[in-house]
């Protein structure tokens, strides 16, 4: 017969086993968040056009409206420097922060990430702050015990207790992110957005960013932002800046499966397949080209493109990572770059203000002007930054890759100038929008 062995509590302390200890340590540390943002109601495309506008006057106008937004965020550092969501104060106007004993305050954006899912607050005159220390999101692992602590509904600061779930969730697009996040089986809901995942000593090891559910609730699949990239982001938001950089690698690559570890030769299906590199890339400087595998970031390992970027952003700007790599079954190492996406060649940013494709704004692309674009790291070309007026009525959009004009390719913005001053009234534009090869025709 098997033994069961069955394990009592040997005291009065293990009989009290409670979470209290850490909760006194962190809730003061997490915050509730107000903010307001002043949006205009949708109008009907015909008020662009001037002949509507004129049997119409101003009444097809957009109407001002406010909406308000609830969310958490976490104190870091004592005089003010806070971490929410993007998507609770990314583009607020207002926004209002309530500490736990009840005090407020006024709060700025400091920095701010919508890829990342993250922005930073400074609350004005703050002194003395309860802030909560970070942990190496790094050393966690699948079964650890976590704490949530947020403003679920507007109910007030609540704690709820689970585990990590799984690591490395790099497949999907939560909240405003797309990356790397940790999975959690404890509840989170609405308005527990940019609050705080927290482990048993007491430490930040995510901010919680969103949940995937059917009903609105919490199903006890929620995701959070690991605390190394936090760290970065913070890091950066002091020095000065108000957008998070990211070191550029100018790769484009894709996880390896079953199918494709086979015909590289690998044993298992692991690591990232590089399928192109930008000629500037500081992975082609390495040594390393399309074909090869990446295994691991300074012995991390990295199974998705998104993973190893969220390695390599928690990294920084500067200094050196160390990859290892297969090429035809042979394991290398190679130390990286960690640099700032090149701006050359330089944007030349171009606002045409000619009856051809007025109201045009463009850039010649580069790595820099890819990176912020969110373009494809090998997109080459002008791409439209805004499209209003005659540009917008053609059928232009930001986004759009401009690939000639009435048949005269545009590699920069100088060249894109020379073409519209054509004194054409046909006129033929061709483009790249989501990958796809499009033709505007129009007349004017």
């Amino acid at each position: 017969m098997p033994v069961t062995v069955t394990q009592v509590p040997e005291g009065q302390t293990q009989i009290q086993l409670s979470f209290a200890p850490v909760v006194r340590q962190t809730a003061p540390a997490v915050v509730s968040i107000y903010a307001r943002r002043v949006v205009a109601e949708q109008q009907s495309p015909f008020f662009n056009d001037p002949f509507f506008n004129q049997l119409f006057g101003n009444r097809g106008q957009a109407t001002p409206r406010v909406q308000n937004a609830l969310g958490s965020g976490v104190i870091l550092q004592s005089d003010g420097i806070v971490v929410s969501n993007y998507h609770v104060v990314g583009d607020a106007d207002d926004i209002r922060v309530v500490l736990n004993d009840r005090r407020e305050f006024a709060a700025d954006v400091i920095l701010a990430d919508e890829e990342s899912d993250l922005a930073i607050l400074r609350l004005r005159g703050a002194s003395d702050l309860p802030a909560i220390q970070i942990a190496d999101s790094d050393r966690i692992e699948v079964g650890d015990l976590v704490l949530a602590i947020g403003n679920p509904f507007g109910v007030g600061q609540t704690v709820s207790s689970g585990i990590v779930s799984a690591l490395a969730r790099s497949g999907i697009a939560v909240g405003s992110g797309r990356g790397y996040f940790i999975q959690t089986d404890a509840a989170i809901n609405p308005g527990n957005s940019g609050g705080a995942l927290v482990d048993m000593q007491g430490h930040l090891v995510g901010i919680n960013s969103a949940i995937l559910t059917r009903s609105g609730g919490s199903n006890g699949i929620g995701f959070a932002i690991p605390a190394n990239l936090v760290s970065q982001v913070v890091a950066q938001a002091e020095s000065g800046e108000t957008h998070f950089q990211r070191p550029w690698m100018g790769v484009t690559g894709q996880a390896v499966d079953a199918a494709l570890a086979e015909a590289l030769g690998l044993g298992l299906p692991q690591g990232v397949a590089i399928t192109a590199l930008h000629p500037d890339s500081p992975l082609a400087e390495a040594g390393l080209r399309a074909g090869d595998v990446v295994l691991t970031v300074d012995g991390d390992p990295v199974n998705a493109p998104q993973e190893m970027m969220f390695r390599l952003a928690a990294r920084g700007i500067g200094g050196t990572a160390r990859l290892s790599w297969v090429r035809a079954g042979e394991r290398q190492d190679s130390d990286v770059a960690l640099i700032a996406p090149p701006e050359s060649p330089e944007c030349n940013r171009l606002t045409v203000r000619g009856v051809a494709l007025r109201g045009l704004v463009a850039e010649t692309i580069n790595p820099a002007v890819a990176a912020e674009r969110g373009l494809d790291p090998q997109a080459a070309g002008v791409v439209v930054v805004e499209a209003d007026d005659i540009a917008a009525r053609a059928g232009l959009a930001p986004g759009d890759i401009l690939l000639s004009v009435n048949r005269q390719p545009v590699p920069d913005t100088a060249a894109l100038d020379r073409a519209l001053r054509d004194p054409s009234r046909y006129w033929e534009v061709e483009l790249l929008r989501d990958g796809r090869r499009s033709l505007l025709r129009f007349r004017l």
